[in-house]
């Protein structure tokens, strides 16, 4: 099956052939380890913001090349691309990582030993003058899948960051945290400075943690988010909240509506964009609190942020010739960014 033929069932799309994995890949983790270089030289993020942002991603690029080794020799199950406006692994699969890791030694102990393996390899190719079999390759590729990738390092839905001081932005904490929506189909990334009142970082920290994935671990409007935070926890003083969407992924995986991805896929299709063309959107929201009203009866009052939110900002990481095509094909979508498109490297297939 070509690169191009992908069967797309529902919101998925199946990676059915090696060539389709190998491409994918390396699309997707290029993609991100550029947009957190281009987040840093831009200014787009304050520094500490960018750290984290980095962390985040090295999760999600740790987690696709365990996806990579799952499924390189598997011929009975295959990796689904979301389609809905998103370009990244369908939320399922990290779920399934997960679940395999946390069965780890089960598997492990039905599987031969490493230098069995290599031994065998070895006799096959260099005595017997013989191609290893799939069988074997997928049993050698489940070797290393359980034995080499770590649980710790996997990105799940969602992944809670410490708790931090901070200088100079109106607050005297800040914590972030990231998870995957499993609506849209992609990772977010979220920050909340802070002051608290009358309470040690140490005493309250698990409470904040856990308000956090209780209340803040989907993608929701900025306002509400930050409301639904500062109603959680009362001796928190939020002061403000940013949220960074990072994607849709633009390439000729995705199969949504918008007008970038349509571009990419046209050119591709017309040979003038190889099959790795790309691009990458990021979307962010902010709230910052303004002024206080007390909320409750005369006996049990809270003190609440009144929310401002900030204008959005929206900003298209392409590589220069995909910036190209943009301002020729949809000038008016370009112009409606927050800036003009952040030129990144392109991918260069081997």
């Amino acid at each position: 099956m070509a690169i191009n033929q992908i069967v797309t069932p529902l919101d998925s799309a199946v990676l059915e052939t090696k060539e389709q994995y190998k491409v994918y890949f390396k699309i997707v983790a290029h993609a991100l380890n550029e947009l957190v270089n281009s987040i840093e030289k831009e200014n787009i993020c304050t520094d500490a913001e960018t750290t984290f942002v980095k962390q985040y991603c090295e999760l999600l690029t740790y987690s696709l090349e365990a996806f990579r080794i799952k499924y390189l020799f598997d011929d009975d199950e295959k990796m689904r691309v979301d389609l809905t406006e998103s370009g990244f692994p369908n939320y399922l699969e990290f779920r399934y990582l997960y679940n395999d890791l946390e069965l780890k030694q089960e598997h492990v102990s039905k599987l031969p030993d490493v230098s069995k393996v290599k031994a065998e390899f070895l006799e096959t190719l260099l005595k017997d003058k013989q191609p290893i079999n799939d069988r074997k390759l997928h049993q050698a590729a489940s070797v290393i899948y359980y034995s080499s990738v770590e649980k710790q390092f996997i990105y799940k839905r969602f992944v809670q960051g410490k708790i931090l001081p901070v200088m100079g932005l109106d607050a005297e904490h800040m914590v972030s945290w990231s998870f995957y929506d499993v609506t849209a189909n992609r990772p977010f990334i979220c920050f909340m400075y802070f002051d608290l009142h009358k309470e040690k970082v140490e005493d309250v920290k698990g409470e904040i943690y856990a308000a956090l994935e209780n209340t803040a671990d989907r993608n929701m409007d900025i306002d509400m988010m930050a409301y639904a935070i500062d109603k959680k926890l009362p001796y928190v003083f939020p002061k403000r909240i940013k949220k960074i969407d990072l994607g849709p992924l633009h390439s000729v995986f995705a199969k949504d509506e918008l007008e970038v991805t349509h571009v990419i896929l046209k050119a591709i299709i017309e040979k003038t964009f190889d099959l790795s063309a790309y691009a990458i959107s990021v979307h962010i929201d902010e709230a910052v609190s303004t002024s206080e009203f007390k909320e409750g009866n005369f006996f049990n009052k809270q003190v609440l942020q009144v929310w401002e939110k900030s204008k959005a900002k929206n900003y298209l990481f392409c590589p220069h010739r995909v910036m190209q095509a943009m301002y020729d094909n949809i000038p008016e979508t370009i112009n409606a960014l927050t800036g003009n498109p952040i030129e990144i490297p392109s991918l260069k297939l081997e």
